[in-house]
C-alpha cells in the first residue's frame, strides 16, 4: 500500500485547477478527483506500518486555519520539467501542521523527508525539456488566487497505480480543532 498525507481540496477548487490543463504533448494532467495538497509522502507501507502511521497521525493536534492557492510554477531537474504546479500563499499554520506530521512520523521510525517542504498542488507530471510553453503557462496562471480555503482536517490517502493515473482513496481523516 502506498500512502501519503494531504489536504483534500473543495471540489470547486479541484475543477478550477483541472481546467488549467492545456495541450502539452507528454504531460499527464492530474484529474480533478486526484487534486490535493501533499503534506508528506510516505510511500510503501505494510498493514502493521499503516496502523502505526494511523496512530501517530491521530495524535497530531492543531487548530483549523485557512489557506490561499496562488501563483504557478514548475519543478525542474537537469533542464527537464517534472511537474507543473499552483503554489500556496505563505502560511505559518500550514507549515506548523506539516512539521507536526513530520515529527509524528519520525517518532515511529519513518525516515525524515530530505527535501525542504514546498507547499504546492501538482497539476501535471511530465519529463520534458524546459521550453517557452512552460513560461507561457506560468505567466497565464501566475495571477491566479483562490478564495480562502478552510482547513479543518488532514487525510491519510492510499494510492494504487493504475494504467493511466493513480487511484487515490481517503483512508482516514484527522480533525483539527
Amino acid at each position: 500500500m502506498r500512502l501519503f498525507v494531504a489536504l483534500d481540496l473543495p471540489w470547486e477548487i479541484k475543477t478550477t485547477l483541472a481546467g488549467f490543463a492545456f495541450n502539452l504533448p507528454g504531460a499527464r494532467w492530474v484529474p480533478a478527483q486526484n487534486i490535493h495538497l501533499t503534506l508528506r509522502f510516505i510511500g510503501e507501507a505494510k498493514r502493521l506500518e499503516a496502523e502505526e502511521i494511523d496512530h501517530a497521525l491521530a495524535a497530531v493536534r492543531g487548530r483549523g486555519f485557512s489557506l490561499v492557492l496562488t501563483g504557478a510554477g514548475w519543478f525542474e531537474k537537469a533542464g527537464r520539467v517534472s511537474a507543473l504546479w499552483i503554489g500556496v500563499e505563505r502560511n505559518e499554520s500550514l507549515f506548523h501542521l506539516q512539521t507536526k506530521i513530520e515529527t509524528a512520523l519520525r517518532r515511529i521510525g519513518l525516515v525524515h523527508e530530505r527535501r525542504r517542504y514546498t507547499p504546492h498542488v501538482t497539476l501535471a507530471r511530465m519529463d520534458l525539456p524546459v521550453g517557452p510553453r512552460f513560461a507561457e503557462f506560468v505567466q497565464s496562471r501566475n495571477l491566479y488566487r483562490s478564495p480562502p480555503i478552510p482547513v479543518a482536517e488532514f487525510t491519510l490517502f492510499s494510492s494504487y497505480l493504475g494504467p493511466d493515473q493513480p487511484d487515490y482513496t481517503a483512508e482516514v481523516e484527522y480533525s483539527l480543532q
